[in-house]
């Protein structure tokens, strides 16, 4: 037998989680008929939710035997949701998916047919569309990959997905790198394996909103390029050596101008201008290298990824506590009593 975990990182989730546990267990419950070697688990993350996500998950726990949660004690991030799921789940193989239902569970049983021959050791979707997303954010998030496959050595494909169907060795080889600034795009690249990639077209989410702003996204983009490049620390030193040789030419020219023609150089406005400009690269330079510094200062402190506060095992334990308090005591017959 064959165990698949699939692992769902979840952040206010409440609208959409039951629609998606149906959606899911009808699937597996697909699979299992199709491929009776398959067994299944699904590892719930809550990313410490503010609405009733960890109420339904602990129902979810109470009607179904096979779903596993892990409630963080805030909220981490999905980087850490998903490194969580992965780190916990037992399968053989391993499953990342969204709970929106952006992430299809119908795609499982043709990523499985991939897998399961050992000629992949991943299968992936990628959207070839972003329908339902506006323009500006679908022009800048292509525009990253982009720039990111031309600056860094990692390929990343444009529209790749974190809804990913890996075996267990390629999870250990990404488990195996346990940095604490994740870009996990950039990771599932990085360790290699032979990927199939799925086209499909965007799907909408069905109910609920997206928690991820353009501004959380734009930080996100960030993170993956100082993860896996090191050409922002190339450009602030070529914008030091262009900044050097314009000033140079600068200085000829106004040495020129003035003993050639006797042109009189406009001191205030053309210092102003010098030093603005200098200054500003500076800054520029000084913050590409704070970031990269901020980025070792947190790898060196060594936190934890993630902080578990509840799972189904605590859960599950602190119920059955419960019922045996309440449990009424049993009426006893007073003894020596007298007729």
């Amino acid at each position: 037998m064959k165990l698949v975990s699939i692992v769902v990182p979840c952040y206010n989730e409440q609208e959409v989680l039951p629609m998606f546990y149906d959606e899911i267990t009808k699937t597996a419950d697909q699979m299992s008929q199709q491929y009776p070697e398959l067994n299944f688990e699904f590892v719930f993350i809550n990313d410490g939710s503010k609405d009733k996500t960890l109420e339904i998950l602990r129902s979810l726990t109470d009607r179904d035997k096979r779903v596993r949660y892990i409630s963080f004690s805030r909220n981490f991030g999905k980087e850490s949701g998903m490194y969580a799921g992965l780190q916990n789940a037992r399968g053989d193989y391993i499953v990342v998916m969204d709970a929106d239902l952006q992430h299809p569970p119908s795609f499982l049983p043709q990523m499985y047919s991939y897998v399961r021959d050992g000629e992949y050791d991943c299968a992936t979707t990628r959207r070839v569309s972003r329908a339902g997303e506006s323009k500006i954010r679908s022009w800048f998030a292509r525009k990253f990959y982009k720039i990111m496959n031309k600056i860094s050595q990692t390929e990343i494909v444009d529209g790749a997905q974190d809804f990913r169907f890996m075996t267990r060795q390629m999870v250990d080889a990404i488990l195996d790198m346990s940095e604490y600034n994740r870009f996990s795009k950039g990771i599932f690249s990085w360790v290699g394996f032979s990927t199939k990639y799925i086209e499909y077209e965007n799907v909408e989410r069905p109910a609920g909103t997206s928690s991820w702003s353009f501004w959380g996204l734009f930080k996100y983009s960030l993170e993956g390029i100082m993860a896996f490049s090191t050409a922002p620390l190339a450009i602030s030193s070529l914008l030091g050596i262009v900044s050097c040789i314009i000033a140079f030419i600068l200085m000829i020219i106004t040495v020129i101008k003035t003993i050639a023609f006797g042109e009189a150089v406009a001191g205030y406005p053309t210092t102003i201008c010098v030093i603005f400009l200098l200054s500003g690269l500076q800054l520029f330079c000084t913050g590409i290298l704070g970031q990269y510094l901020s980025k070792t200062y947190l790898e060196t402190k060594r936190r934890p990824i993630y902080i578990a506060k509840e799972t189904e095992e605590t859960y599950r334990k602190q119920k059955k506590e419960i019922s045996v308090t309440d449990k009424p005591a049993e009426d006893s017959v007073p003894s020596g009593t007298n007729e």
